[in-house]
């Protein structure tokens, strides 16, 4: 039986506070709103609440969480200087699942994936990696952990002066003291794991974009990584060469039962690949869960996503030149 969807403010339910017992559902927004001010530190970081729901997340646990996450937020809290992006997300990915971020743009989406990969330090709560707090590790440690993922960039990041095979190469060369006949001898498995045998000598330059995409893959599971994380991996491709990508993705997934971060607004590769998502809007959570519980969510953003409809035309509104041509006519 999948979870009821949200409330609306008079139906017979009661919220929780942050400290105190459960509120009449006619007061729930004004509560939640308090509590989530208390819980940001100041007003001016509250949840943005959407008319007529409740701002608490649709949440399923994953059919994975029997295990340790390999990466998991904590009440993550990211500001860039005033500017509040993420506002208390928690957010879990465990091995052998292929977890979608989802979310239009300015959602906060690629902003929790540098969090996770240590780009960026929390304002507050906490990133986990590999069952390693990072805001705790420095140094060699820090660097050891991060041996232990993996990331495919938007568009590949190969470095153009380069062989591919000297691309997948390079952090083998940088993080380990293997031979280079045993360096090489990994290079030709991974090129081979991507059907890329018979490009090792080319120039990222001289492929198409679904074979740099496929390299960059390549080297992106050169150290065999726990976690591998995918920023758009269908950007700039065709749907047929986004398709044999996503394939890649899964069989990787299996093969080595490693877990795989995908931020991506691609729906038919959402479809594809996601044994589960999460949904930002404004920086918060909406939804969490199996995608098919997701679209399930009395939500508008979730309509608009899926659905590819504005979310103002969800809410009845008209363009801009409608607004535009009343004005002008009063």
């Amino acid at each position: 039986m999948g979870r009821p969807k949200a409330g609306k403010p008079t139906d017979a339910v009661a919220a929780p506070t942050a400290d105190g017992p459960p509120v009449a559902a006619e007061s729930a927004p004004e509560a939640l709103n308090e509590v989530g001010a208390r819980r940001f530190g100041d007003t001016d970081d509250k949840p943005a609440l959407i008319p007529g729901r409740y701002p608490a997340p649709h949440v399923v646990p994953s059919r994975f969480a029997g295990t340790t996450p390999a990466v998991e937020t904590r009440g993550l809290v990211a500001k860039y200087g005033d500017l509040t992006i993420l506002r208390g997300v928690d957010f879990a990915a465990y091995p052998g699942e292929i977890k979608c971020i989802l979310g239009g743009s300015g959602g906060g989406k690629t902003t929790l994936l540098k969090h996770c990969i240590g780009l960026i330090k929390p304002a507050g709560g906490e990133v986990r990696l590999l069952d390693e707090n990072l805001n705790g590790l420095k140094g060699a440690e820090r660097e050891k952990l991060f041996t232990r993922i993996g990331m495919l960039f938007q568009y590949g990041a190969l470095l153009g002066s380069l062989t591919i095979r000297d691309n997948v190469a390079l952090p083998l060369r940088e993080h380990t003291d293997l031979p280079e006949d045993v360096i090489e001898e990994i290079v030709r498995l991974k090129l081979e794991l991507v059907e890329l045998s018979h490009a090792e000598y080319r120039l990222p330059s001289e492929l198409s974009g679904g074979m740099r995409k496929r390299a960059a893959l390549a080297r992106a599971m050169a150290l065999d990584p726990e976690v591998l994380f995918c920023d758009e991996p269908g950007a700039g491709l065709d749907p047929l060469t986004s398709a044999e990508l996503d394939e890649l993705l899964m069989r990787l997934r299996d093969r080595f039962g490693m877990a795989v971060v995908v931020v991506t607004h691609e729906l038919m590769s959402i479809e594809r690949i996601a044994d589960s998502a999460v949904m930002l809007v404004k920086g918060q959570v909406v939804a969490d869960g199996p995608l098919d519980e997701i679209k399930q969510v009395d939500h508008p953003e979730i309509h608009a996503f899926f659905g590819r409809t504005a979310a103002g035309e969800m809410r009845g509104s008209h363009s801009a030149l409608d607004v535009l041509t009343r004005k002008a006519g009063r």
